[in-house]
């Protein structure tokens, strides 16, 4: 029922979007004729694009399905950004109208030959005419626009009143419409390299109150939201894995999202973990995205590229003598997935711990530093928010999210939330560029 309403939510927005977006780069700029009704047929396909992405995906085979995902999501984002751009322009619209209604209104005066100021005694009435209603000939008082800048008797005459009205707005319209464009495809062009690009190496020291001197510096290189697809995926994965393996990482955590699709789909995509090198290993947490594909399949192919999947359980991770607990729970929609025993259940992950022990909690979504406060947990590492991905979306992150990224304290719990790795949807990152983070723990003192 939850994605059934998100999906119906999603098709709403995308219907508006494109509703609107006719209205004012088709409809405000064209007359009625061919080229209006080309433009709405094809306003009407790339709609229906991206919802033929999601209804079919996993269904088509990758050859048709990444073109079907590339296109469609890449004008997802154009789009969105003209919109953007549009209702940002509306006022200059709205002035610009005002303005020409003005000039049209205040420009008009009766044609005819121009007369001079009536002399004392002067008739009215025009020279050799009768008063009206006696058989006289009307004086013709169709009115015309003219230019008041003063050249001539009474200004030069334009055309007929309306007609530069409507040529004023036409040219408006379309110049906006041309202004938008233009800024809703730099902005898009921006975003689809950043996302495409190396991600950023961003170093996080966090200081745990609890934590041995022995264990002092110990790198959790942590990414999330890699979103293998047909849209993301192979050297750029490879890539990822490179610049992990270049932090000589401790830990390596993956928060979340790594999938979108079966794996069957992404098996030589997802290949490339298997060459991950670490001195305590590399663990995983499922996050929203693997409950959309096949969970089971993916649970036990993980484990054959050398990730242990944390479910709702800890592992100690050693130096030295010293000790922490590396906890991982289940993502928060884990148990709406109908799958038996999923669900996040911290109790169970920290049940019979050393409360002297510190803990670092893996956790896809943020909001669930809530129970880990309460629990006693001391860092959190979670991804989901892709940093808002697309601005201004990190606005509406926050109405669900306590933190969008970056490190954060939530009571005595430190909360960190990466940017993620690769993207959902349109293929751009506007604001939020691919993160890689590397967490170096701190004892008190160092």
């Amino acid at each position: 029922m939850g994605l059934l309403g998100f999906g119906t939510v999603v098709l709403l927005a995308v219907g508006l979007l494109h509703g609107y977006l006719w209205f004012r780069l088709v409809r405000s700029t064209t007359g009625r004729g061919l080229l209006r009704r080309r433009l709405t047929r094809l306003t009407a396909v790339l709609a229906v694009l991206p919802v033929l992405a999601v209804v079919f995906r996993g269904q088509l085979p990758m050859a048709a399905a990444a073109p079907l995902s590339w296109v469609a999501f890449s004008w997802l984002g154009i789009a969105f950004y003209a919109f953007l751009a549009l209702l940002a322009l509306e006022p200059v619209r709205a002035v610009g109208n005002a303005l020409i209604r003005r000039r049209a209104a205040g420009t008009v005066v009766p044609s005819g030959p121009r007369r001079g100021p009536r002399r004392r005694g002067e008739s009215a009435r025009p020279e050799g005419g009768t008063a009206p209603g006696r058989g006289a000939v009307r004086e013709d008082r169709s009115v015309v626009a003219v230019r008041q800048d003063g050249d001539g008797p009474g200004g030069a005459v334009l055309a007929d009143r309306g007609v530069p009205d409507a040529s004023r707005r036409l040219f408006l319209a379309r110049s906006l419409a041309v202004t938008a464009g233009a800024v809703a495809l730099g902005t898009a062009g921006t975003g689809a390299y950043f996302a495409n690009s190396a991600p950023v190496v961003r170093r996080v020291p966090v200081t745990l109150p609890r934590l041995d001197p022995a264990l002092d510096g110990l790198r959790i290189v942590t990414f999330s939201d890699g979103h293998l697809s047909s849209t993301y995926g192979g050297r750029r994965f490879e890539r990822l894995v490179e610049i992990i393996n270049q932090q000589r990482p401790d830990v390596v955590a993956i928060v979340g999202d790594l999938v979108d699709d079966g794996v069957d789909e992404l098996r030589e995509d997802a290949a490339p973990l298997a060459d991950l090198v670490t001195e305590q290993g590399v663990y995983f947490v499922t996050g929203n995205h693997e409950y959309f594909t096949d969970t089971g399949a993916w649970l036990r192919h993980l484990p054959t590229l050398g990730v242990q999947v944390l479910r709702n359980e800890r592992v100690p991770i050693r130096r030295a003598g010293a000790t922490f607990d590396l906890a991982g729970i289940d993502d928060r929609t884990a148990a709406a997935s109908g799958l038996p025993g999923h669900g996040a259940d911290l109790d169970a992950a920290l049940d019979g711990r050393d409360d002297a022990t510190p803990v670092v909690l893996l956790a896809h979504q943020p909001v669930m530093v809530d129970q880990a406060a309460r629990a006693g947990v001391d860092l959190q590492l979670s991804g989901h928010t892709h940093g808002g991905q697309l601005w201004p979306f990190d606005y509406a992150v926050r109405l669900d999210q306590p933190a969008v990224e970056g490190l954060s304290r939530h009571g005595d719990t430190q909360l960190y939330v990466t940017a993620g790795a690769g993207f959902w949807g349109p293929p751009m990152r506007v604001g939020a560029r691919p993160e890689v983070t590397v967490v170096e723990l701190r004892s008190p003192g160092r």
